[in-house]
């Protein structure tokens, strides 16, 4: 949290000291946060990550399934770390390809890196029967690999998205875009047959993976400069841009193609724009977006690189057509997290989705939470202690509720009668109070208050976790060192 006052004669105490005076000092701090129960921001599903590209680039390595889907404690990269049990799981069914088409072949530039072309199922058009030889369900082993390894350890919320059509459905057989970068690459006899790809893949994973999807996204920030082959264009990866009327055309035709192969159940995954803004003007303003077109959304799915949106649009506008929103990609080059985490916070307090998907979890120099770097994993960074404080302990059927503070994320466990709180501290050292005398029971006094703190400076803790925090009467306090993220688990809470 931001600090509010600073007392000068405390600051300079070690993490013991502060430890003994967080369980035996008066309840006075330098701000105290009041947690509302009554604000039901929704039922979280969970936390994710998509696949594309770090397992195309790693295979289904089994240490890094347990690390990353299950929460059990990991030896990795030479030292031991909680698994993050992240338990959503965003496949991206690719759009690239060797084979040779009447003389045709693909025409990726030379910024299209190889890790990052996708290897798709269908082949060519000849045949839509997914056991006729214009399908191959070999490909992009690894992938659907650690997909499964994923699903083993508990995974139970798949998304399957599209980045591009495949190249034969293209204009210009090349799937990182179109040439001026602002044109819609599918060609326009092609977009059933985009949808029929995409619902096939899904039928094909119902009947012979064991996977269900629980939703299909057609299209990855439809809105985007893909193509331009410039040096400065989005170009190192798969791409393709669809103006707001072809949009709303990819939706409606993905869902009339779910429909034929008996998928009713499996929803369509709308936008994934950029931002939340570009989010609000497709979904509310945007006339291609008619109510039929609404209607074939089953969720919005939004991106978070448009930081300063307004978030609390969004939701509105979302929530009054009776749907869910996920944040279904979000990506920063801080590894502190801290900036990770006050746009999670800000998320969770205004944009209330359900799912929060980081892009990818192992990525290149500052982006990823693990380093990895031309397929050599490397650093354990600060950014996955933060995680975890999040992913550990805010648990799917939970309901996220009012923490009081921007800074500060709550989410309350009805079955256990369990209250986590997740706050950062941005700043100096200070104490914060927590104030649960909105609650029926507020736990019990003298009670502990199990505690976890992530310190993002050197040297600082790494998810360690502390047994020196209680309850006194409806309040507990706690002191937290500079740029610090902690989590605390308050047992016996009822409404």
């Amino acid at each position: 949290m931001e600090r509010r006052t600073v007392l000068r004669g405390l600051v300079g105490l070690p993490v013991g000291a502060m430890a003994v005076l967080s369980a035996a000092r008066p309840a006075w701090a330098d701000f105290t946060t009041t947690v509302n129960p009554s604000a039901n921001w929704g039922t979280w599903e969970g936390w994710g990550t998509s696949l594309a590209w770090w397992a195309n680039q790693l295979g289904p390595r089994e240490d890094l399934a347990d690390v990353l889907f299950s929460r059990k404690t990991v030896r990795f990269q030479g030292q031991t770390v909680p698994g993050l049990g992240m338990n959503v799981v965003r496949y991206n069914v690719g759009g690239s390809g060797t084979n040779s088409i009447g003389g045709r072949t693909m025409k990726p530039g030379p910024t299209l890196d190889g890790f990052k072309q996708i290897e798709g199922y269908q082949l060519d058009w000849a045949s839509a029967d997914p056991q006729s030889s214009s399908w191959n369900w070999n490909a992009d082993a690894h992938q659907r690999d650690m997909m499964w390894l994923a699903r083993d350890r508990g995974a139970d919320r798949f998304e399957l998205f599209s980045n591009s059509p495949m190249w034969w459905m293209l204009k210009n057989d090349d799937p990182r875009g179109a040439p001026d970068g602002w044109s819609c690459n599918l060609r326009d006899d092609n977009f059933g047959r985009h949808a029929a790809y995409m619902a096939t893949v899904a039928r094909y994973a119902h009947d012979h993976w064991g996977i269900d999807f629980t939703s299909v996204q057609p299209v990855n920030e439809p809105g985007a400069n893909w193509g331009g082959y410039s040096p400065d264009f989005i170009g190192g990866q798969e791409g393709c841009h669809y103006d707001r009327p072809r949009l709303a055309e990819i939706i409606r035709q993905t869902r009339t193609q779910l429909d034929a192969r008996g998928l009713h159940w499996m929803m369509v995954a709308g936008l994934d724009d950029w931002g939340v803004g570009s989010a609000a003007y497709n979904w509310h303003d945007n006339p291609d977006f008619d109510a039929a077109t609404r209607a074939a959304v089953g969720r919005v799915n939004v991106h978070g690189y448009d930081v300063d949106g307004d978030r609390d649009a969004l939701y509105k506008m979302v929530a009054a057509d009776g749907k869910n929103i996920w944040m279904s990609e979000y990506g920063d080059g801080d590894t502190s997290g801290l900036q990770l985490a006050r746009n999670l916070n800000f998320d969770l307090r205004w944009l209330h989705p359900t799912a929060w998907v980081i892009w990818q979890i192992l990525d290149w120099e500052n982006y990823g939470a693990i380093t990895l770097t031309n397929g050599v994993i490397g650093a354990v960074n600060p950014k996955y202690f933060l995680l975890a404080q999040y992913m550990r302990h805010i648990r799917p059927g939970m309901t996220i509720i009012d923490a009081g503070h921007p800074d500060a994320v709550a989410a309350y466990d009805s079955v256990n009668h369990k209250l986590v709180i997740v706050a950062v501290n941005y700043g100096e050292g200070q104490w914060i109070n927590f104030d649960l005398s909105r609650f029926g029971r507020p736990g019990q006094d003298g009670a502990l208050v199990e505690r976890w703190a992530t310190g993002t400076d050197a040297g600082g803790e790494r998810y360690q976790q502390h047994a020196d925090t209680v309850m006194r009467g409806t309040r507990f306090w706690s002191y937290f060192n500079a740029r610090t993220v902690q989590t605390f688990e308050v047992s016996d809470v009822h409404l």
